[in-house]
């Protein structure tokens, strides 16, 4: 059975009552064989495949996969000569033999200490990109929800005189991966917006009408609230170049960081003010604290000092 012919075991066709995870699960699963697994081997026969055959493949995805990566893909395509030898077409698994190498070792994501945070602020504003850098930083939305937000699920006023009151928010129920859903259950959510994105949305809706005439036919009019100079949607390198200048212009070294680090100073900046985990983890659309709590949440105080106040506070014990 050649491999050329071989594509990722079929998943049942959705249905709007099947949960999630088993059909983001399958797509995942598709996605990575045919980056990762078709391009490299399916031109081999599966009655040809070797052990070492194996073991090489997964060596030079090591060079840059992640573990975890290795891990899916390694999988896939032991599933797949699980079905070759279900049906006689060969005589064992080879990829059992082979064990997952150690992946490439991602930098750790890190988080804007306040001063930062205020300077990257400082610096962006009066652009779009800017915009979506301040919104992005104090709101905690991914990178890939903002993408997809649009003007129609952006409330600017408001209700003050609804029982109870209504602020202005923004509702965060699409985002660029495929089908255009967020990435979990717990992801749909509605913001209510900080003073400071009402002043910068009202100022950036301004600029695009600006170049929506401007564009005059050429317009493509998706109602994005980030888009091109032409109203198409951005993608991950046009939020990485114009976040990347925004932090040179604040002073920071900002090849040394990524647009999802905002997310992680908003998460870091709030759990450092006092704010509940829990009530972080609904903000950001966590299922649960321990993602929040470990990936997310870093120590940006130097000192951890709050076990010694409070057993100052309890033993009543003069500062030295």
């Amino acid at each position: 059975m050649p491999c050329g012919s071989w594509s990722p075991p079929p998943s049942p066709t959705p249905d709007p009552a099947t949960p999630r995870r088993p059909r983001l699960l399958a797509s995942a699963r598709r996605i990575l064989a045919n980056q990762h697994v078709i391009p490299a081997l399916g031109a081999r026969k599966l009655s040809e495949l070797s052990a070492e055959d194996v073991d090489r493949w997964l060596a030079d995805k090591a060079q840059t996969l992640s573990t975890s990566t290795l891990q899916s893909i390694r999988s896939i395509l032991s599933r797949a000569l699980a079905r070759a030898q279900a049906r006689d077409k060969v005589k064992r698994n080879v990829v059992l033999l082979c064990a997952t190498p150690t992946g490439k070792i991602d930098r750790p994501s890190k988080a804007l200490s306040l001063t930062e945070a205020e300077s990257l602020l400082h610096a962006a504003e009066g652009s779009t990109m800017g915009t979506y850098v301040v919104l992005s930083l104090l709101t905690g939305a991914r990178t890939e929800e903002l993408r997809a937000l649009t003007w129609t699920h952006v409330d600017l006023d408001g209700d003050a005189h609804a029982a109870p009151p209504v602020p202005p928010h923004i509702m965060v129920w699409r985002s660029v991966r495929a089908g255009g859903d967020t990435k979990t259950r717990k992801s749909r959510r509605t913001l209510a917006l900080p003073l400071r994105c009402v002043g910068e949305l009202r100022a950036h809706r301004a600029r695009q009408a600006a170049a929506r005439r401007l564009a005059g036919d050429g317009w493509q009019d998706n109602d994005l609230v980030f888009a091109s100079e032409a109203g198409t949607p951005l993608d991950a390198a046009n939020v990485r170049r114009g976040f990347r200048r925004i932090g040179d212009a604040a002073g920071l070294t900002a090849k040394d960081w990524t647009p999802r680090e905002l997310r992680h100073s908003f998460v870091s900046l709030l759990s450092d003010s006092g704010v509940p985990i829990e009530q972080i983890s609904r903000l950001v659309g966590h299922s649960g604290t321990a993602v929040t709590e470990l990936v997310y949440r870093k120590q940006i105080r130097p000192v951890l000092d709050d076990g010694a106040t409070v057993i100052d506070r309890v033993f009543n014990r003069p500062q030295a």
